[in-house]
């Protein structure tokens, strides 16, 4: 069952200086009931926007919004729901705590202005404060908590009043890499704990790897690409997603012969199992994907070496252009040294960055 649905949204905003913007142009997308689902793109690419007219904050200058079965928004009819009719839960990337309220008071706001009794609302606030780790800080301000903490109230406030709906806006971009990794796991425990639906907005990309059950690439206001995480990294649409989605190498080749090489490099052939190679123009490879020997592969030489906590970086000569390579400790190589390289998962594109390898 499709729990959000969006039809041909558009939204278009007027300035002084720049005219009429198209924010978002003819977006449509089904979400199903249950999914995390994530929207990522760079700055400025009108996720935040299409968040915002889902939850009711801005209005669509074209196109349909559907929650849970019921039209909130229709341009056509002028029909449009108030935010707080629309059955959702919000975490914004500013906790929006308020400071003179303690983290009971702050989370049993929203059901105060439900006008819920105080059993009810004793019951649901203790509640939601349990399943966020917070039953123990119920009387404490938010200026004594951590980061994380303020952030749980505003989980917690977002969840105690049942939404079907949750919708998380750079909700952990505030927090330090640690406190992050945990909000992450917390964020899936709640939803697989109550089932409901979550859209995800943000611009980390490994954040909406280890959290979606879907996600979108969008950018200039259109979507690029809708897939499952995997599928994504794995398989982009076009170079634009490849670049958006992890570190990349982007080798221009050449073709002669029947034969793809780097540019620059006519005396090594590189293995293309591809149908069209004719229409070849750039080799995309994930440095953590090629495989860095002594023996057999690409033949390059190790221009510089960076040890890092995690892998080693080099990075080689590939025709004209450097790449990067991410390798074990235990592959160690000197800078100078002779190297062979395997590429793991190539992507191909053509002259128009599309792929050619899906």
């Amino acid at each position: 069952m499709n729990q959000i649905e969006l039809k041909n949204v558009t939204k278009r905003f007027t300035t002084k200086t720049l005219g009429t913007i198209t924010a978002v142009n003819d977006f449509s997308l089904n979400i199903k009931k249950g999914e995390c689902f994530s929207f990522l793109g760079p700055s400025g690419c009108g996720k935040t926007t299409t968040l915002r007219m889902i939850a009711g904050f801005e209005d669509l200058s074209e196109g349909e919004i559907h929650l849970e079965g019921k039209a909130v928004s229709i341009k056509d009819k002028n029909l449009y729901v108030q935010p707080e009719d629309r059955n959702l839960g919000m975490v914004f990337q500013a906790f929006a705590v308020w400071p003179h309220l303690n983290v009971f008071d702050n989370v049993a706001f929203p059901l105060k202005v439900q006008k819920k009794s105080k059993a009810e609302i004793k019951e649901r606030v203790e509640l939601a404060l349990k399943q966020t780790n917070l039953d123990k800080q119920a009387h404490i301000y938010p200026s004594d908590l951590s980061g994380g903490e303020q952030q749980r109230i505003a989980l917690a406030r977002a969840i105690v009043v049942n939404p079907g709906i949750l919708l998380l806006d750079e909700p952990l971009s505030n927090l330090d890499p640690k406190l992050r990794e945990s909000m992450r796991f917390e964020i899936k425990r709640l939803q697989r704990e109550f089932n409901f639906t979550i859209i995800f907005v943000t611009h980390d990309q490994s954040e909406a790897l280890a959290l979606s059950d879907r996600m979108l690439v969008m950018d200039k206001g259109e979507i690029i690409q809708v897939d499952t995480p995997e599928n994504l990294y794995n398989k982009p649409i076009n170079l634009f997603v490849h670049n958006f989605l992890g570190e990349s190498n982007f080798t221009q080749v050449d073709l002669q012969d029947g034969k793809v090489y780097a540019k620059g490099d006519q005396e090594q052939e590189i293995s293309c199992n591809i149908a069209k190679k004719h229409l070849v123009k750039t080799l995309a490879t994930r440095p953590s994907e090629i495989e860095i020997n002594k023996e057999t592969g690409f033949k390059s030489i190790i221009e510089r070496r960076i040890i890092l906590a995690e892998y080693t970086e080099y990075y080689v000569k590939m025709g004209e252009q450097t790449i990067k390579v991410q390798a074990p400790h235990h592959k160690f190589f000197e800078e100078g040294e002779e190297c062979y390289l395997k590429f793991i998962n190539p992507v191909w594109y053509d002259e128009d960055n599309e792929s050619l390898s899906i």
